[in-house]
């Protein structure tokens, strides 16, 4: 299964559309993270004010993932260059 994934022209072509496009973005991941963070940070409030179980999901999810795209962000900045 991952020969024919590797040898796939179609993932080729989409691996390099997306590394050059990130790399004349190389901040956008990292501005995607601390924007999900915010929000993360917005849900917390919320559920402070109004405690609900969607509200800790929101905040849960938009942490974590903001955080996980923050650090692959700042990981991937120096390998993309300029």
């Amino acid at each position: 299964m991952y020969k024919r994934i590797d040898q796939s022209s179609r993932v080729a072509r989409m691996l390099e559309s997306l590394s050059s496009g990130l790399a004349k973005r190389r901040g956008l991941p990292i501005i995607i993270g601390i924007g999900m963070i915010i929000i993360a940070f917005a849900a917390q409030i919320l559920n402070l004010i109004a405690p609900s179980n969607l509200w800790e999901w929101v905040w849960a999810i938009t942490l974590h993932v903001g955080l996980i795209t923050a650090l692959i962000g700042i990981v991937m900045a120096e390998p993309l260059g300029r």
